[in-house]
């Protein structure tokens, strides 16, 4: 074998190994998954109880037409409060990120996270409540949503990106899937109060922690550099490639060839961003064309109506005929089965690419969306248990296909397809584009549900037959390329490249490196094309 090959085969079992400093930071920043899956979920799991809906003097029965048009107005605008500071969150973060940095952000999200929380669990009025939703939507939404990814995408090895920043959608499910079964127990308690109160004053706990565990993160190397912090970036990739004196050669390589990479292509980057403006984001054409890339991804997910049919899965099960404690027990079960999916999502999606989990996903999603509109608009208010059962099939099965692959593959695909000089503006402008139809969907479900039933799923069955063609047909590949190398897929330059190197060529870099870092070289690599440096 020689020295290139077997530096190669190395470099290939060091990024399956994931270091355990690598690994931990990733677990660690998946608190803010969890505080999202957590605070976003525990919503559905409310509008269960009966005592929220007594306390607050709504109602769910339709007889009663004026409380129950003023009930459905609340729970629209419950909903909107935390998109709509989901959305302004999202704004903040594109800008916070790049001057702050990702961690001293996520210091200042997490309290604000868990203020809301704790106006949400302690409110004695509706007014108190949707503000408390507000601060929630505002941190966890805004903030924790968009940053984690965009930090697990910059501290992540390529070949294993896929799979580590998927935990974000893995944990971010478990988050849904620990309200609604604390909802459940919750649910039989004789405490009226504590039925609603105790499962929304939980939400604090994670942000809690991570506020306490955040002074002992990393910065991102990536953040760093752009930052003229070189010496400081250099220490977090050695530790996160676990280098020491008594590292395989190989595996050092790997690292100084990494650093290399994306110092080289971070000074690239800021001589093209000194005369960037906002508005470069959608006039310069590969950047244009990440930005219709994230907004398909983001507004394709939400449009087969995902968090609509979850949000509301209490109310559709007992549309289905469901009573009592039932509608509560699918909908944790439904969210189970969304988070043993998220983590096949991320075990296969650098196995099969992330386009192709799209596309097989979103077909998934508008079949199962078809069945459940034509069993709904004909079983819905009748007896028939074989029709009404069907009927949750089909939820099943759709949050399968989604779960398995769309869920944690668009946070994956939205953090990785920037640059680093833009990759916060522009995973949060994807996150923004999310809440802006999340707003749109969520708040005019229940009426929609009440005035039209079952053909409010044709506006989803629609819009994923307009999204599908366009993800096979726009959409490059991303997986196994380096954070810099996917520019080259939208049409940027790419100043050095490591993959699918050459023996000769890989010799060559390494050369290149070590001169340099003595001082002899100049200060860039000059490349040939695509793939080849000399």
């Amino acid at each position: 074998m020689t020295r290139s090959e077997s530096v190669q085969t190395a470099q290939t079992a060091h990024v399956q190994k994931i270091t355990f400093f690598n690994l931990a930071i990733v677990l660690a920043l998946c608190l803010g998954s969890l505080t999202y899956g957590y605070t976003f979920s525990i919503v559905s799991t409310t509008l269960g109880q009966p005592s929220w809906f007594k306390y607050f003097n709504l109602t769910q029965d339709p007889t009663d037409t004026e409380r129950y048009a003023y009930t459905n107005r609340i729970i629209g605008g419950m909903n909107a409060c935390f998109s709509g500071g989901g959305f302004l969150g999202a704004l903040f973060v594109g800008w916070s990120s790049d001057y702050l940095g990702r961690k001293k952000t996520l210091l200042v999200g997490t309290p604000i996270a868990i203020l809301g929380g704790a106006l949400q669990g302690g409110a004695v009025n509706i007014a108190m409540f949707l503000v408390g939703r507000l601060l929630g939507g505002f941190s966890v939404v805004g903030i924790l949503v968009v940053l984690v990814p965009l930090f697990q995408s910059e501290i992540a090895p390529p070949a294993t990106r896929g799979f580590l920043v998927s935990q974000h959608g893995v944990v971010l499910v478990l988050g849904y899937s620990l309200a609604a079964w604390v909802g459940v127990a919750c649910y039989f308690s004789d405490n009226e109060a504590f039925q609603w109160r105790f499962p929304l004053i939980v939400q604090v706990i994670w942000p809690l922690i991570m506020l306490i565990l955040t002074p002992f993160l990393p910065e991102s190397p990536r953040w760093l550099l752009f930052k003229d912090r070189p010496a400081d970036a250099w220490n977090v990739v050695a530790k996160l490639h676990g280098t020491g004196q008594e590292t395989d050669p190989a595996v050092a390589s790997f690292a100084r060839e990494e650093f290399y990479q994306m110092s080289h292509q971070v000074q690239a980057d800021k001589r093209m961003a000194a005369g960037e403006t906002l508005m470069t984001l959608f006039k310069k054409p590969s950047y244009r064309r990440r930005m219709i890339c994230a907004f398909l991804t983001m507004f394709g997910a939400e449009s087969t109506g995902i968090l609509v049919i979850y949000n509301y899965s209490v109310l559709l099960y007992q549309g289905l005929g469901f009573t009592g404690s039932i509608p509560l027990i699918l909908a944790a079960a439904y969210v189970s089965v969304a988070c043993c999916g998220n983590y096949i999502n991320s075990m296969i999606i650098d196995r099969i690419g992330r386009k192709s989990c799209l596309v097989i996903g979103f077909s998934g999603c508008l079949i199962c969306l078809c069945f459940e509109a034509a069993l709904s608009a004909q079983y819905i208010g009748s007896s028939d248990s074989a029709g009404l059962s069907a009927g949750v099939f089909f939820l099943f099965l759709y949050i399968t296909f989604y779960g398995c692959f769309v869920d944690a593959t668009t946070f994956v695909y939205c953090s990785e397809i920037f640059p680093t000089h833009i990759r916060s503006r522009g995973l949060a402008f994807s996150l923004a584009i999310l809440f802006l139809s999340t707003i749109a969907y969520l708040e005019a479900a229940p009426t929609a549900f009440a005035e039209v039933g079952w053909k409010y799923y044709l506006l989803f069955i629609i819009l994923t037959a307009i999204n599908l063609p366009l993800v096979m047909y726009f959409f490059p590949e991303t997986k196994g390329l380096s954070l810099e190398e996917i520019g080259e897929r939208f049409g940027d330059e790419v100043v050095v490249h490591l993959t699918d190197l050459s023996e000769e060529e890989r010799a060559k870099l390494d050369e290149r490196i070590i001169a340099e870092k003595q001082g002899l070289a100049a200060d860039h690599v000059e490349m040939t094309a695509p793939g080849k440096a000399v």
